[in-house]
Formats: C-alpha cells, sequence, structure tokens
C-alpha cells in the first residue's frame, strides 16, 4: 500500500449549504446585513487583535525602569558579618547576599528586620530609622553615601 491509495474509513460529513430557500427562511439564519451575511467573509488577522490588547505606552519618555533596589534585613547582616567588619554593597555581592542587577552593582537599603548584636561599619547603603537605631545601640555606625 502507498500514500497515494490510502482513504478514511468513514465517510465526510457535508456541510450544510444556507441560504438557497428551503425551510430557512428569508435570512436562512444569517441575519440581516453585514459581513457575516453575506458569502465569502473574512475575519480580521488575528495579529491584529493581539497587538489590539497588549497595554500601549504613552510617549516616548514612557520607559519601564528597572527597580534597582536590593533589600536587606539587619538579621541577615548579622550572620554574615564579623564584628568591626566593613559592610557596603561590595561586600554584600562577594557574600553573595545581594546580586548584581543588570551587570552593575545594586543600591542597598538596609530595614530593621532581625536582631544585631555585633559592632558593624555600614558605609554606601540606605538605612531606615530603625535599623539605624539598632545598628548605633550594638556599639556599629552609618555612613550614607550621597546618591545623586
Amino acid at each position: 500500500m502507498q500514500i497515494h491509495q490510502l482513504r478514511p474509513i468513514h465517510k465526510p460529513t457535508r456541510t450544510m449549504r444556507i441560504g438557497r430557500g428551503g425551510k430557512r427562511g428569508t435570512y436562512s439564519g444569517k441575519g440581516i446585513k453585514g459581513q457575516t451575511s453575506r458569502a465569502g467573509r473574512n475575519f480580521e488577522p488575528l495579529i491584529r487583535g493581539l497587538i489590539k490588547k497588549y497595554p500601549k505606552l504613552r510617549g516616548y519618555r514612557a520607559i519601564r525602569k528597572m527597580n534597582d533596589l536590593a533589600i536587606v534585613n539587619i538579621g541577615v547582616i548579622n550572620k554574615n558579618f564579623k564584628p568591626k567588619e566593613i559592610v557596603n554593597p561590595e561586600t554584600l555581592i562577594a557574600k553573595k547576599i545581594i546580586r548584581r542587577i543588570g551587570g552593575k552593582t545594586a543600591k542597598v537599603k538596609i530595614l530593621g528586620g532581625g536582631e544585631i548584636k555585633k559592632s558593624l561599619n555600614i558605609r554606601g547603603c540606605e538605612v531606615s530609622e530603625s535599623a539605624k537605631r539598632k545598628i548605633e545601640k550594638a556599639g556599629g555606625y552609618v555612613k550614607q553615601m550621597d546618591i545623586n
């Protein structure tokens, strides 16, 4: 048997041809007027519908900015650093607490979640008020950099 000799087992069902008189009535189930009532109707391309559904950005300045802020709690810093050690974005990356974002060193914000019992020197990081109080109470100091 070859491929041109293959035939289906069952007969193909014929689609009902409407709009040729008979018991269907005046419009033959197609409604009145418009594209769907006519022969050879065409739907709009599928891709056009997809493009229309996407949200449009207004203006050429509407570019999404990446969130380049890494958040660290002082409880995590307490576990990973020794007393009198310097905590800055580079040392946090070296200890794999944070990652680089887009190949750049991320801005770091230290929050007051957890306990701190070591005196640490924090430089070049944004620090919340509660975290600053806890760090200074433990004997460390915070030196924030001016980020322009």
